[in-house]
């Protein structure tokens, strides 16, 4: 893709994200979540394979649908209340369809078909931006409008952190083991949404860190399913060694960084007298812990099949960027030790 274009598209996913960020009226963040989707869709088709164009579509048809349920929620809260002001939410009925449209737009389940479908469909960078930058917006509006539905947030929560754990179970394509990965997250942070929005914005911060170093190893391996990792070891030792640590960190295994906001939440829903929805979630986190597992055995245990004479792949230096990911490696595996200066930022 020409470099302008490609420039001006990625500016307009920043100015889309931006424009939700900065508003207070709904009909201005419908329209930065709608300058948010239609910046990525040339990026996501841009390769013309088929799969690629059906990605997009699949993408398109889903954003187009979650914006129309927010656009109405919104219209019907102006209707009932007088008011278009984000954080004056105080209808039940639009605050849960506007709830159950962000659901939709960032792939919570149980509507979260779309997603590992349309992340299969796409290279490892646009999948990138779709699991970390486009989750931004419609987070920002949920921490908005305070959901005052427990019981529906709690239900999407342990459904996203059960079919996360469960849907990834069975995968070889690292794109789809992601996918699932990404929804198990989502369920964290919709989980404890209600009783601490701050550690919701941890929980974000660190899976956005994480699944950036993730992406990263992948794209650097030119690995898109499990098999194709076996052969890291002869493109790139160290960083084999270390991806383990960078899966089992996205499992929340101590003493890594994913570790910290699965702990802090934990000892939240304890502390808001939900012992069994706790319970629940801790259970569901080994099911994702079993499929990364998988992927670290496949990693390091494991020799490619192939024949004698090509067992060492034919490489060129790689022409990509290793500081982003050894920056975003550091943070996935050291940043456990400022718990406590997380916990002192989160109390209010």
């Amino acid at each position: 893709m020409n470099p302008y274009i490609s420039a001006t598209l990625l500016f307009g996913l920043g100015l889309g994200t931006t424009i939700t960020f900065a508003s207070s009226h709904w009909l201005l963040a419908w329209m930065g979540l709608e300058m948010n989707t239609l910046a990525i869709i040339p990026l996501m088709a841009q390769l013309h394979h088929p799969r690629a164009v059906e990605a997009t579509t699949k993408y398109f048809l889903t954003q187009a649908t979650a914006a129309a349920m927010l656009l109405f929620a919104s219209t019907t809260n102006a209707w009932l209340t007088g008011q278009w002001d984000i954080q004056q939410m105080n209808h039940p009925f639009p605050v849960t369809l506007i709830t159950l449209a962000l659901a939709l737009k960032i792939g919570l389940a149980p509507v979260h078909s779309w997603l590992p479908e349309v992340l299969q469909g796409l290279d490892l960078t646009t999948g990138l931006i779709l699991s970390t930058w486009q989750k931004l917006a419609p987070f920002a509006l949920l921490l908005q409008i305070h959901p005052t539905s427990s019981t529906l947030l709690v239900v999407l929560g342990l459904a996203s952190t059960l079919v996360g754990g469960w849907g990834g179970l069975n995968q070889t394509q690292l794109r789809k083991i992601l996918a699932y990965s990404s929804i198990a997250h989502l369920g964290w942070m919709i989980l404890i949404l209600q009783f601490s929005p701050s550690l919701t914005l941890l929980a974000l911060l660190t899976y956005m860190t994480m699944t950036f170093s993730t992406f990263l190893v992948f794209k650097l391996n030119k690995a898109t399913n499990i098999n194709a990792l076996a052969i890291s070891w002869t493109k790139a030792p160290a960083l084999t060694s270390l991806t383990p640590l960078i899966l089992l960190s996205l499992g929340g295994l101590p003493p890594l960084t994913g570790f910290m906001p699965k702990w802090l939440i934990l000892q939240e829903l304890t502390k808001q007298d939900l012992a069994a929805t706790a319970t629940l979630a801790a259970m569901t986190a080994l099911l994702s812990l079993y499929f990364y597992l998988r992927l670290s055995y496949a990693l390091t245990l494991t020799m490619s099949p192939n024949n004698l004479a090509g067992v060492a792949p034919w490489r060129l230096p790689s022409l990509q960027l290793t500081m982003p990911l050894a920056i975003s490696t550091m943070a996935t595996l050291a940043l456990l030790p400022l718990t406590p200066a997380m916990t002192a930022m989160l109390t209010p």
